[in-house]
């Protein structure tokens, strides 16, 4: 039977032929982290690429990421996450074309715990991006924080382009973290089914 229904799931039994909805889910989870792959690295050169020199009363300053300690913790989270989605993808590839199921209790905790440690490490990243942006672009009056973002307009909008590929990346890590939550809590599903049998 199927891990959606009673019975033995693939998860349980080392070398299950895939079934289709294992292929569906497969599938889906290698287009993610594909996607979240690219999404992530082209976020990363977006960011880590921007600069901009303008010059005030004859003296030059250029804006580039590393002034604002928000933007160089988001290069570095979508380089981790690009990274690791790319590992996790070729862990996808291979399992597709052995066309079996060898999932481990360990090892589902593993790929879970990581996925959800990425997700949240992104999610924050764009968070903390995106309120440095905010202030950047609106300034804060009260502190007599002036508007960055009309000096240096050409900087925030890629810096903006780059925030933006972030949370699309942060959207797909997190829908991931999803399917892989999926994978390890239906490693759980037959023994109860067979426990309240016995009952």
């Amino acid at each position: 039977m199927s891990y959606l229904g009673v019975g033995v799931s693939p998860g349980n039994v080392a070398g299950a032929p895939m079934k289709l909805n294992d292929r569906k889910v497969r599938l889906t989870e290698l287009i993610l982290r594909c996607l979240v792959c690219a999404l992530a690295l082209i976020s990363a050169i977006l960011v880590a690429t921007d600069t901009q020199v303008k010059e005030v009363f004859t003296i030059q300053k250029k804006a580039k990421y590393t002034d604002m300690k928000a933007l160089v913790l988001l290069v570095v989270v979508n380089g981790i996450a690009a990274a690791y989605s790319l590992v996790h993808g070729v862990r996808c590839v291979v399992g597709m074309m052995k066309g079996s199921v060898l999932f481990s209790k360990p090892l589902a905790w593993a790929i879970f715990s990581g996925d959800q440690a990425v997700a949240y490490l992104t999610v924050a990243s764009v968070g903390a991006a995106a309120q440095s942006a905010a202030f950047a672009k609106l300034g804060e009056p009260e502190l007599q924080w002036m508007k960055i973002c009309t000096m240096y307009g050409k900087f925030c909008n890629q810096v903006g382009e780059g925030i933006a590929t972030a949370l699309l990346a942060s959207i797909g890590m997190v829908m991931i973290s999803c399917i892989s939550a999926f994978g390890l809590f239906r490693l759980y599903g037959g023994n109860k089914a067979r426990q309240s049998s016995l009952w």
